[in-house]
């Protein structure tokens, strides 16, 4: 690892895999920079399959998160909530703020507030609640309050309603998507089975390992590309029309309004993860 560990990354998704689908790559550039990385799954994800459910396959998806943690060397905590009954409750409130205190995290990455899944929504609120309450001493006092808030980002998503996606802060994940590609590789349950099931496709068969890297690109890095396409003139402005013009896939987070404002400082913690836009050097 090329630094010493300034800067703190933590993505909490409603899922095992959200948090790789969503921040993979900037979590990858996190730590080939020696930055701290931990994923957090606030349920534990034993719903989300059509052949297996309950404690079989919520250990297994402990197995393939466990196998993201050892691939990357950041941290994955599961916490043990049905999948499919997430609600932004006092008792869950509470078990994120110390968390959060913790972890005393520069940057929260979570789900927006109008994503499609009601447990994204939950975890959505969730952080927004208790990234707040993390600095008031007198909530959970035993509990030692961060200073400040974190800055908080939303993780992409395509809905247009209430409002749609601002890409704040977008980068070029081309150099570590072969690092998401293993992160999502991990997922077997998700990628390879319930995921094809629950989008009407049948399960992939593959002749070789090729093959089942390919698809796995065509498949679940659309939006990254898309995204690199769509984005090129916010790329421009941080890598330069050179560099921009060649870059393939890439990964947008909004700043929250909620949390700390996005700044030069936390830019510079993040180090070679983030150039200096261009022009501003």
């Amino acid at each position: 690892m090329a630094e010493t560990s300034a800067f703190s990354l933590l993505v909490i998704g409603a899922h095992p895999d959200d948090c790789e689908f969503g921040a993979g790559g900037l979590a990858a550039l996190c730590r080939r920079a020696g930055h701290q990385v931990m994923f957090i799954s606030v349920t534990n994800g034993d719903a989300g399959h059509h052949l297996e459910g309950g404690g079989p396959l919520a250990r297994r998806r402990l197995a393939e998160t466990r196998a993201v943690a050892e691939l990357m060397q950041l941290d994955y905590l599961v916490l043990d909530h049905h999948d499919g009954e997430l609600e932004p409750s006092l008792a869950n409130r509470w078990e994120l703020v110390d968390i959060i205190r913790r972890i005393a995290p520069d940057l929260v990455l979570t789900h927006r507030l109008g994503d499609y899944h009601p447990d994204h929504r939950a975890t959505a609120q969730l952080v927004l609640d208790a990234s707040y309450l993390a600095k008031v001493p007198n909530i959970r006092a035993l509990t030692p309050a961060l200073r400040q808030k974190p800055v908080i980002g939303y993780l992409y998503d395509d809905f247009q309603r209430p409002v749609p996606f601002q890409p704040d802060l977008v980068i070029d994940i081309g150099s570590v998507v072969e690092q998401k590609l293993q992160m999502l590789d991990a997922h077997t349950s998700q990628v390879y089975e319930w995921l094809p099931f629950a989008s009407g496709q049948a399960e992939p068969v593959f002749p070789d390992a090729a093959a089942r890297q390919s698809w796995l690109q065509s498949t679940y890095l659309d939006t990254d590309q898309r995204l690199a396409e769509r984005l090129r003139p916010q790329l421009a402005v941080r890598y330069g029309e050179t560099h921009a013009a060649q870059v393939r896939f890439a990964e947008a987070f909004e700043i929250s309004e909620y949390g700390q404002p996005w700044s030069k400082e936390l830019e510079a913690k993040l180090g070679s993860v983030l150039p200096t836009p261009a022009g501003q050097a």
